[in-house]
């Protein structure tokens, strides 16, 4: 089915023009060797984009050939080795030139193009010794070497690759190669079958020549005595067109927003409509919500939180783009590397309506008051939730957990209940950093409030739950959310009586104790308070009284004993009921009055839009 997928939207992509058709691939070049008439070597053009790392320019080319342990040439472009027999990592460089020679040689030997005659001199005359004292080559010495060069004929603007007699020659030099007949598992039409497949590149940690989704390198994967691409007979077009599109999808480029990293996993979405115009636009509408780009302008910022939360607030798609189809088809593909091979993390299928759904969802579970994002986060960011927070240093996407990120991403797209392991991990990190950052705990109430309603959906004999609030809710007698509300009470205390001077709060020390072990840690944190509050009645009063009443009226609706221990979950309604508790500016009585949260702190805002938070 992915690969059915990926050679539909070859098709599409081809009849825009922004894919090669077959026989041809996007090439990495970085040079250009310009030949005059004689075959001797004029000049050389420097190809390379003028950004910082000087990136090769990408050229429809004749497509490269697969190399593993063998040595193979390309048609009318490669790397230095090949070309010139010279290479600074390559010990069998004069084996690969003798084979560029061979194919060039008989290739394109019964033909007049004054261009690929010229190539065919160029190759009788070089000699590799000559690299270092040629005049031509001597200014791009060390920059030249272990580059893919292409030919030109001086005076001319076509690569010798885009000469249609090369074209033609190209053609035939295909057509030569035998291939079994077989019936394509893609198309189901009698066709030649691949024995090899093309390599997928782009696959953040895989190899760099490329990997395969398709192989079969060893005997043991193989069966009936089959060999290669028979074991999963695909025609040579179906393999060549899904590659392309993949390799399509996986390019690094700053104007791709079908690409993003999700853990080590490398994710890529398209969607399938009517016509390319409706599908390019479900692209864009879902890349937005994946990964919103960094606005350049307040409009543009306004216009994107805009869509973003008029998805989080459950609107339908119909009524915020019309213009779009629910029912247009979205497509989303995890990749991670794994050796010579690349592994399917995830595959979703679903339409573009279910997909803004469960992304509505997503956002509902996670939506905490006050709001501590203008922008809700990205998958990335929340990923970043998960790692370590170390003093002066950013989290690290290097850190993130594989498994829990592409087990997170799942869970988002399909409105499944999200990895109980995300909680155990949030959990961990809270204890060991001590940062309780508002992505940490919207996480945590989106885990627990997702799996609850979920088992009652499934289960009608579970008892009647009642999610976590989004705000502050002082009629809430879940334990454990009340410990956390008494919590940020004893840490509001402590600051005001000790200052901002104090050198470790109560939550730096004993977070971890309290929101596990309540009964050995909360009756000696409120004798502590006592002291501090006789220091805070002296002198501001009235500061006093707002405590003594927070406290009073958080421990009524409390046991008469403390529990022992708190399970997972409710640990996760502490953090909630701490946040609650610390940054929430007005506290509504049982009455329904609003009273001034005066222990209220300035809540730091994330935009939802960078990698970290704080």
């Amino acid at each position: 089915m992915i690969l059915q997928k990926l050679n539909d939207l070859y098709e599409r992509l081809n009849e825009q023009g922004k894919v090669a058709t077959r026989g041809y691939a996007v090439a990495k070049i970085d040079f250009c060797l310009i030949l005059n008439q004689a075959g001797e070597l004029a000049a050389i053009n420097d190809l390379r984009l003028p950004d910082k790392r000087r990136s090769a320019l990408e050229l429809i080319a004749p497509q490269g050939q697969t190399r593993t342990v063998g040595i193979k040439s390309n048609f009318l472009w490669d790397k230095t080795a090949y070309v010139l027999g010279v290479s600074t990592t390559s010990k069998r460089s004069q084996e690969e030139h003798q084979n560029f020679k061979n194919l060039h040689f008989n290739a394109l030997a019964q033909n007049e193009d004054l261009g690929l005659q010229a190539l065919v001199s160029f190759l009788q005359e070089w000699q590799p010794e000559h690299y270092t004292t040629h005049p031509v080559i001597q200014p791009f010495t060390e920059e030249l070497i272990d580059k893919n060069v292409v030919f030109r004929l001086e005076g001319e603007t076509l690569y010798l690759h885009d000469r249609p007699i090369a074209k033609d020659i190209w053609a035939s030099l295909q057509a030569e190669e035998t291939s079994v007949i077989g019936q394509c598992l893609v198309s189901g039409r009698q066709a030649p079958l691949a024995r090899l497949h093309p390599a997928i590149k782009g696959v953040d940690g895989g190899q760099s020549s490329g990997a395969m989704i398709v192989s079969f390198n060893k005997n043991s994967f193989e069966s009936f005595g089959k060999t290669q691409g028979e074991n999963s007979p695909m025609s040579e077009q179906a393999t060549f067109a899904y590659t392309i599109a993949l390799n399509y999808l996986l390019r690094r480029s700053e104007g791709n927003q079908q690409r993003l990293k999700i853990g080590d996993a490398v994710t890529v979405f398209w969607a399938e409509a009517n016509n390319a115009s409706q599908a390019e636009q479900a692209e864009l509408f879902v890349a937005a919500l994946f990964a919103p780009p960094p606005p350049t302008d307040e409009q543009e910022t306004q216009s994107l939180s805009g869509l973003i939360k008029q998805i989080a607030s459950g609107r339908p798609l119909s009524a915020i783009r019309p213009d779009l189809d629910p029912y247009t088809r979205f497509y989303i593909l995890g990749l991670s590397p794994n050796a010579a091979r690349i592994s399917v993390r995830f595959w979703q299928q679903s339409t573009l309506g279910q997909l803004s759904e469960r992304i509505s969802e997503h956002y509902q579970d996670l939506y905490l008051e006050p709001i501590p994002w203008r922008t809700p986060p990205s998958i990335a960011s929340l990923t970043l939730a998960t790692v370590p927070h170390r003093a002066g240093q950013k989290p690290k996407f290097d850190d993130v957990s594989p498994l829990l990120a592409g087990d997170l991403a799942r869970a988002i797209f399909t409105g499944q209940r999200y990895p109980q392991s995300l909680l155990a991990q949030l959990l961990l990190r809270m204890r060991s950093d001590g940062q309780i950052t508002s992505l940490r705990v919207a996480l945590c109430k989106a885990v627990i409030n997702r799996a609850a309603r979920l088992s009652q959906q499934f289960d009608l004999q579970t008892k009647n739950h009642k999610e976590i609030p989004m705000s502050l809710d002082v009629t809430e007698t879940n334990p454990a959310y009340r410990l956390g509300r008494l919590f940020a009470v004893l840490e509001s205390i402590q600051r005001k009586a000790l200052g901002d001077s104090v050198n470790a709060t109560i939550r730096d020390r004993y977070w971890g104790a309290a929101s596990a072990t309540p009964a050995s840690i909360f009756p000696m944190l409120l004798r502590n308070a006592a002291n501090h509050l006789g220091k805070i009645r002296k002198e501001n009063p009235g500061l006093s009284s707002f405590f003594d009443w927070q406290i009073g009226d958080i421990e009524q609706g409390l046991s008469t004993s403390w529990p022992k221990s708190l399970n997972m979950n409710d640990q996760g309604r502490f953090a909630i009921g701490y946040y609650h508790q610390k940054w929430t500016k007005t506290i509504k009585t049982k009455e329904g009055e609003e009273v001034k949260n005066e222990m209220a702190e300035s809540l730091p805002v994330n935009d939802g839009m960078n990698n970290t938070e704080e």
